[in-house]
Formats: structure tokens, C-alpha cells, sequence
């Protein structure tokens, strides 16, 4: 490839620009219909195909920069795509279809029978891609690193707040000591990337470190083109796993926007992609039907409706309830959400945790079905007197709010407008007010906001989902920041219930405590869920295969998901078939 063909391959696209965000919320709750959203954008020229394929390289399409900056600190949230599981590596992958750990730099790991001390075995034969051996004493290095007294703020730095201590009793063995029964740790530190001590121990301050030369264990480190623009991520020399990776690297060009990101997926210029396409059978599939192809599972974590429950009438159950009732959830899933996902359930879990689910509490949660009549009642008995087209509190002040929401996520936006005109019939006026994501996340995290929708958290098991909804020891006060539990909420009996959660490593234990939880939730409704999110997953398989699908279901397809490190060691060229 040229030396120019990027910033050309740039050019093209922002010559090719349309406002997909204006396209997608005029075909939201009231307007375009989807065909004629998918021919909109069939009609575009296809600016990408004939860009030439550059070799082993796979083109992905994961963030959407304007322009690259180099940063491959795993322990920041502003690093390149995939600094985390690919360039640098963890102790296992947590594979969300199959429920396991898979060994990566450990071989095997287990607790002691109090629960209080884990002992990981550490691979043997893995090399840094400087040359050095990797060991068990870089483990423990990573993860003093992240001590308050070191370097508070590196992601990580939580986990101290159940680990008494990391040490390497031999350059093999690795011994995490807890200072509490905190079994759920076990996903946390097998999941944490390492980084070698021989080069970290010599950065001042790790938090603002660009590691722009990373010195890692993953199958690709090497980075021969770096500009902001386009950049390469090639194979690593020295990587451990014998006959892996099966290309040569990863490339990466700009998208200014979401336009541009569509449209180089939809004609074939991204090989792997993780991107939102409206109307994908018409818009990506019909263009190539023998190559393209995507896998859009509903695993990811709830999308919720969040009402600030230190704001009244939403510290009332009965009135969130309500609200909920007043949502048209199969409407959100048709017109905004394209049919990829589904209304979600009075547990709130996503489908990776079907078979966790309690009937009694799915029955229980019965207030997530449209019943606008049943709504109405619910805020007639709570006080909440209609005064023509508006409902009223009881001191006088009008139901009126702003439902906030990420500007440019034309899903999340269709679905607030459905949800406003929803609240309409409840005598609730819900303003949507559009942010830009950094704005969005500051409110929500800070509590600077009375309506929002928002994600949820994930993991392994539910517990994080409810610790993330109802937990004490995730609030924090107006005005504090909160990574979750952004509406406020906390239920002491729910405290006890995941604290026994994390006491056990006994499954059947577990669920127990889950179906319990889920029970409470669908009690109190601490928060509204709207629908699991769909793991977003396109791939052409013009070039390169191996690729997972529903079919081939070994690994998610999302680029967000851990397991991108298992895919990459399947992809292959086409011309190895």
C-alpha cells in the first residue's frame, strides 16, 4: 500500500458523507420506515470496494476516532483497540457462551478451602516480545501496581479493595491473598492484563504512561505504520503459542464518524466489525450475501431507563412501576432497536443468564408489559393528580423532565423518543436532551440527572447486575462519581444476599442467592430495564474466515467482547483454505 492511500482512503469517504444520525431518528418511534432507511443508504456509492487487500491484514472497524493517537497503556480507558486482550494478555478468558475460564497465562488455578487465598500456576515458555521470559514475579509486579499507595486510578486499582496481597512463591506460582471471602475476585484477576516489570518498574507515573512501544505477551505487538490517520498492528515474534496467530496483523483506518464507519463496513472495506448498521440484511448482508455476515446476540448487558431515586416521586416503587408500564417496549425493539434484541424481563438479566432466571420472579416482574391503563391507576393512587395533558405532584410542580441520552447513539436516541411519546399518555413530559458522550457519562455518573437510559453492568454471574442496581457499597452520593448504580438505589436485604453470593464458590449456592435477588428486584424495580443489548458483530469472509457465528458459536463475534483474543488466533487468509 502506498504511502498516501490512507489519508486518500479518508478523503473518499468524507466525500461520500451523509448524516446517518438525521437518517436514523427520522426513521424513529413516528417516522421513516425501515426500507426506506436501507435504501438511503443502499443508493450510496460504494467508496471501498475497490480498495486493494493489503496481504494478511485484517481491517477492523472498532472505534470511531478522527484521529488516532497512540496509546497502548492497558491500564487506561483511552488506549487503542486491542491493547487489552491482544496486545497485551490475561491469566484466563472468560468465554460468556460457555460460562468458563479459558487458560491463557495460567495453566490451572484454584482456591484454598477458606476461600481466602488463590494459587495460579503460571505458563511456562511465554516470552515477552523484547526476548525476555515472562514470569510469575511480572503477575505480581501488575498487580502491585495497582495498590492506593503506588498508583490509585489505574484500572485495576479495585481490586485491592477485597486483595490483602500478590506475591510470586516461585517464577511459576503466583499466590493472590484475599482480605476478605470475595470469590467473584476470581474473574477480576484472571482477567487483568500483564505487563513486564523489567520495563514497567521504570515508569514514573503509570497513569499518564502512552506505552507507545508496547513490550507484551499477546500475538501482536509490532506496529511498522503509525499515523494519525492509519495505523498497523503486526504479528509478535516471540509469541508463545506455536503456529499462531495466522496472519500477519491487524490494520486500522480513521472513521471521522459514523457515516464514514457504516459505509466502510457496508461495502466491504472492514473485515471484522463492531459497529451498529440499521437495516442490516438490506444495508450490509444483500450487498455480498455469499461474504457478509453478522451475529448480533442479545448477551450484552441491559439497556435501562434510569429515574434518580433521590428524586421524588421516583424514590416511590409503585411510581417507577408505572412508568415502566407506560413503555412500549416492543415498539423500542421494532422501529429503534431494528429487531436485533428483544424487551427485556422483570429479572432486568440479559440472555447470558437465561438459564439463572427465576420463573417466580419473571412472574413477579409483570410491570415491564405495556399496560397504560394499569399505569395511569398506579399514579392516580400515588397522588400524582392529572391537570389536563400534564400529571402534578403534590406540591404543584408539573411532570416535566428531561430524558437524557448520548447524542450521537441513534439507537438509544429512537428508543427515548419512543419512550417519550410513551410517557405522553401518562401525563409525563420527557424531554429528550441529547449530550455529548463525555457530558452524558459525567451526569449520569454524578447524579445530574432526574430520566436517562444507560447500560448496566455485566460479568460472569448476575452479580454484577445487581450489585450494580441495589447495592450500598456501589452508591455514592449527589454530586460523587459512580462507575454504576447511577440511579441511587440501595436495599439492604439485597447487601446481605450478594455478600453471601461472594462467600461461596458453590454454584447451586449461588443461584439460590440469585433467584432471591431477582426476586427482590422485581419487587421494588430499582431501576427500568428496556432490552438486553444485542453484542454488535459483522465480519466478511471475502478475505479471511474463522470468524465465530450463531453457527459457529466458540467465541463472541464482538470486538468489545474478551474473547476477541480467542477469535484472533482462528482468523485465517482465504488462501490458506
Amino acid at each position: 500500500m502506498g504511502n498516501d492511500q490512507p489519508t486518500d482512503l479518508v478523503a473518499r469517504m468524507q466525500g461520500q458523507r451523509l448524516n446517518r444520525r438525521r437518517l436514523v431518528q427520522g426513521a424513529g418511534a413516528l417516522g421513516l420506515a425501515v426500507p426506506a432507511l436501507g435504501a438511503s443508504l443502499r443508493g450510496q456509492p460504494a467508496f471501498a470496494q475497490d480498495a486493494p487487500a493489503v496481504g494478511q491484514l485484517v481491517t477492523v472497524s472498532e472505534q470511531q476516532r478522527s484521529t488516532w493517537l497512540r496509546n497502548f497503556n492497558p491500564f487506561t480507558t483511552d488506549n487503542l483497540w486491542p491493547t487489552g486482550n491482544g496486545v497485551h494478555e490475561p491469566l484466563g478468558v472468560f468465554n460468556l457462551l460457555t460460562g468458563e475460564i479459558v487458560p491463557w497465562l495460567a495453566t490451572e488455578w484454584s482456591f484454598s478451602p477458606d476461600n481466602l487465598v488463590l494459587t495460579a500456576k503460571i505458563r511456562d515458555g511465554v516470552m515477552w516480545s523484547d526476548g525476555q521470559p515472562m514470569t510469575a514475579r511480572d503477575v505480581a509486579f501488575t498487580f502491585n501496581l495497582f495498590k492506593p499507595e503506588n498508583n490509585s486510578g489505574l484500572l485495576g486499582a479495585f481490586m485491592w479493595d477485597y486483595l490483602a496481597s500478590v506475591e510470586a512463591s516461585d517464577d511459576r506460582t503466583a499466590v493472590f491473598t484475599f482480605g476478605r471471602v470475595f470469590t467473584l475476585g476470581l474473574y477480576d484477576v484472571m482477567g487483568q492484563n500483564i505487563v513486564p516489570e523489567h520495563v514497567w518498574s521504570q515508569v514514573p507515573n503509570p497513569l499518564e504512561h502512552t506505552n507507545e512501544n508496547p513490550v507484551a505477551t499477546g500475538p501482536f505487538t509490532e506496529i511498522p505504520v503509525f499515523n494519525n490517520q492509519y495505523w498497523e498492528l503486526h504479528r509478535n515474534p516471540t509469541y508463545w503459542q506455536e503456529g499462531k496467530p495466522q496472519i500477519q496483523g491487524l490494520r486500522f483506518p480513521a472513521y471521522p464518524g459514523n457515516d464514514q464507519m457504516l459505509f466502510a463496513t457496508t461495502n466491504g472495506e472492514n473485515d471484522w466489525a463492531g459497529n451498529f448498521i440499521p437495516d442490516i440484511e438490506n444495508t450490509y448482508v444483500a450487498r455480498d450475501p455469499e461474504h457478509h455476515h453478522y451475529w448480533f446476540p442479545a448477551t450484552g448487558d441491559t439497556v435501562m431507563l434510569y429515574l434518580n431515586t433521590t428524586v421524588a416521586p421516583f424514590n416511590d416503587p409503585n411510581v417507577r412501576k408505572a412508568i415502566s408500564l407506560g413503555i412500549n417496549r416492543d415498539q423500542i425493539c421494532a422501529v429503534a432497536m431494528y429487531d436485533y434484541t428483544h424487551p427485556a424481563d422483570g429479572t432486568g438479566l440479559s440472555d447470558a443468564f437465561e438459564d439463572w432466571k427465576s420463573p417466580e420472579a419473571v412472574a413477579a416482574g409483570d410491570w415491564v408489559t405495556q399496560d397504560v391503563d394499569r399505569a395511569n391507576q398506579m399514579l392516580d393512587a400515588a397522588g400524582l393528580t392529572r391537570d389536563g395533558d400534564v400529571r402534578k405532584l403534590p406540591d404543584g410542580t408539573e411532570m416535566s423532565y428531561d430524558l437524557n441520552v448520548v447524542a450521537g447513539w441513534t439507537d438509544w436516541v429512537s428508543a427515548c423518543q419512543i419512550i417519550s411519546q410513551d410517557l405522553e399518555a401518562l401525563g409525563i413530559r420527557a424531554r429528550v436532551q441529547g449530550y455529548e458522550q463525555p457530558a452524558w457519562q459525567e451526569r449520569v455518573q454524578t447524579g445530574d440527572f432526574t430520566m436517562s437510559i444507560g447500560w448496566s453492568t455485566g460479568g460472569a454471574t448476575p452479580f454484577g447486575y445487581y450489585r450494580g442496581q441495589m447495592s450500598t457499597q456501589r452508591f455514592k452520593a449527589i454530586g460523587e462519581s459512580a462507575d454504576e448504580n447511577w440511579h441511587r438505589y440501595t436495599n439492604p436485604q439485597a447487601d446481605e444476599l450478594l455478600d453471601q453470593f461472594a462467600a461461596t464458590s458453590d454454584e447451586a449456592q449461588q443461584r439460590q442467592i440469585a433467584a432471591q435477588l431477582q426476586m427482590i428486584f422485581a419487587e421494588n424495580a430499582p431501576a427500568i430495564p428496556l432490552f438486553p443489548g444485542p453484542q454488535w458483530g459483522e465480519f466478511s469472509t471475502k478475505r479471511f474466515t474463522g470468524f465465530p457465528s450463531e453457527e459457529n458459536p466458540y467465541a463472541l463475534l464482538s470486538t468489545y467482547a474478551p474473547t476477541r483474543l480467542l477469535v484472533m488466533m482462528e482468523l485465517k487468509p482465504v488462501a490458506a483454505q
